[in-house]
Order: C-alpha cells, then sequence, then structure tokens
C-alpha cells in the first residue's frame, strides 16, 4: 500500500556521495505540495524519508490516489522519458526529505551508469505491474474487502492515512467508506 524502494535508495544514497553536486536535498512539510499536476518540470524526485500521495485530480475536482510513495521510491520520471506536463500531483503526508536531479543528470546516469539504469528498469517495471491487480481487486471484491485487504498490507493505515485519502485510494466516496467500516466494526 505505501510503496517503497530500498535498495533504490541505498543507491542513490551511494551516488549522492559520490556526485554530490547531482543531488539536491529538500524537506517539506506535510500537506506541501512538491510535484502539481499539469505543469513542466526540470527535475525528478526520489524520497529520502516520509510518506506522499500520487494523484490525479479529474475536471469536475474528483480526487483519485494512484498510490502512496514511501522511502526509495521516485517521481517526475515519467515526464523526462515523455516530455509531457507531470501527469499527478505529488503531496506530502508526513515530513518528508526528497533527492531532487535534474533531468540533464538523471539521463546521464541512465546513460552511463548500468547499475543505475538498472534500477530504474527495476522500478518502473514494479510499478506498472502493481496497479492491475490492485485497480482489479477493488474493482473485482467489496469496499469491505478491499478494506481488510488493506489491513493485511498496512494494519496502522488509518493512523497513518486520512479517511478522505483512503476513501480517494479505493475509488469511492466518503460516505461508502463510513458505511464500510461500521459494517466491518458491527461484524467483530
Amino acid at each position: 500500500m505505501i510503496r517503497t524502494d530500498l535498495d533504490f535508495l541505498a543507491y542513490i544514497n551511494t551516488l549522492s556521495q559520490k556526485h554530490p553536486d547531482y543531488f539536491l536535498l529538500e524537506k517539506y512539510q506535510s500537506k506541501e505540495i512538491i510535484l502539481a499536476q499539469d505543469k513542466r518540470y526540470q527535475s525528478l524526485y526520489i524520497i529520502k524519508k516520509g510518506i506522499t500521495k500520487c494523484s490525479l485530480s479529474d475536471e469536475n475536482g474528483k480526487d483519485f490516489i494512484q498510490e502512496f510513495l514511501g522511502e526509495g521510491m521516485e517521481f517526475g520520471e515519467l515526464e523526462v522519458f515523455s516530455g509531457n506536463l507531470s501527469f499527478c500531483s505529488i503531496e506530502a503526508i508526513s515530513a518528508v526529505e526528497v533527492y531532487k536531479i535534474s533531468h540533464k543528470q538523471y539521463r546521464y546516469l541512465l546513460e552511463n551508469d548500468p547499475i543505475f539504469n538498472r534500477l530504474i528498469l527495476k522500478a518502473m517495471a514494479t510499478k506498472i505491474g502493481y496497479k492491475a491487480p490492485r485497480h482489479s481487486f477493488q474493482q473485482s471484491y467489496s469496499i469491505e474487502e478491499n478494506i481488510l485487504r488493506m489491513h493485511e498490507i498496512f494494519p496502522n493505515f488509518e493512523k497513518v492515512l486520512s479517511k478522505n485519502d483512503i476513501a480517494n485510494y479505493m475509488g469511492i466516496t466518503l460516505r461508502s467508506l463510513n458505511r464500510a467500516l461500521l459494517q466491518l466494526e458491527k461484524g467483530k
């Protein structure tokens, strides 16, 4: 549920020592927007500490949370390859520290550092591979079953994430989430 990539983070920590001019460490507070949807950025980010949410807003202002990102997860990489505006917004849920690297230096590492390149390919494949089963499960099972599954994956999610974020992650209304939580509580 809160995705991490500790192997990638360990390598980034090593690279930041080797190339200190490539990586800028930035800090964000809870609720601060790190990357805004439909904006152009010339850098991408790798989470050193903390939790963020990756969300899309539609034309009606409805938010859908794609995923929660933790240590070692990168964002803004799709824009390096596509040259497009940012697809999602990234907001800090907790205090967050990120490594910021320019698109130019990111491309340089992709072309000249085979370990970095392999870790990026693995990270992107994992991101793609994560989404389809999650969306399939959410569509195929009841809200209550989805909540129980989230508890299995991340037992304390209700203490870390707001109910609104949980509902947006599940693609349901806050009212539906509250009703399901009440049903689960009654069933105990």
